[in-house]
């Protein structure tokens, strides 16, 4: 079947010497993985590469036969170019974490047009937008409402529990210390607009160890990004 869609490219894997295989997120029709042949065997090999960079948002045509197998890009360009992400040494790095973090959670061939629009829109704002400090933080915790452990809040209680993702009125040896569970609730209030000034270097990086260890709390075979220690580094 041949459709028209658009997607966001997750991860990119060399395969043999010439050939290309692309992860995408496609609006359509969820997760599909495209084999390009020759991706490195001409001069244009690097204007090829310039689709496949990580999060990059495609405008595709393609033929699924949706048996599992990979698929063939017949058609495609930039739905929309971005004019920061892929030069800005801050935003790249981000863009880079997301991606791997989204390879390793995103694992069904189903169509999920919240999520896609979601993503969409979030990696736009990030392009657009200079206070990306927090970005990839509150990006961890939306993405958990699509699959299924965003944290219960109908409670004032002072401790996080993390196996069950509800807050405790004691502590146990799976909840977060009560001073964890403020930065827990603190992130869970607020928007990319207003999130520029949220938090110190070490409190960002008390959240990152929390969500990380949260997704592995919650997705059999989570795990953490090749990335982490140098994004770490670019964010102390």
């Amino acid at each position: 079947m041949q459709v028209t869609t658009k997607a966001i490219v997750i991860s990119t894997i060399r395969h043999q010497d010439k050939g290309l295989v692309v992860r995408c997120f496609t609006q359509s029709d969820g997760l599909k993985s495209y084999y390009v042949r020759d991706a490195f065997s001409s001069r244009k090999a690097a204007q090829k590469m310039v689709y496949f960079q990580p999060l990059s948002i495609l405008e595709i045509q393609a033929v699924h036969k949706n048996k599992g197998t990979l698929e063939y890009f017949k058609e495609l360009r930039l739905a929309h170019p971005y004019s920061s992400v892929n030069t800005d040494i801050v935003k790249t790095s981000i863009a880079l974490f997301l991606s791997e973090i989204l390879h390793h959670c995103i694992r069904e061939e189903e169509k999920n047009e919240n999520l896609y629009s979601f993503l969409e829109t979030a990696f736009l704002w990030l392009d657009n937008n200079d206070h990306a400090a927090n970005f990839h933080l509150i990006m961890l915790l939306e993405i958990t409402k699509f699959l299924g452990f965003y944290p219960d809040n109908n409670a004032s209680h002072p401790y996080f529990e993390m196996t069950e993702g509800v807050f405790m009125p004691y502590e146990s040896e799976t909840c977060l210390t009560d001073k964890e569970t403020l930065l827990l609730r603190t992130l869970m209030a607020l928007k990319f607009d207003n999130s520029a000034r949220a938090f110190h270097v070490s409190e960002r990086q008390a959240l990152l160890k929390i969500l990380l260890d949260y997704y592995t709390f919650h997705l059999d075979g989570f795990r953490k990004p090749n990335s982490l220690e140098v994004f770490r580094e670019i964010f102390s």
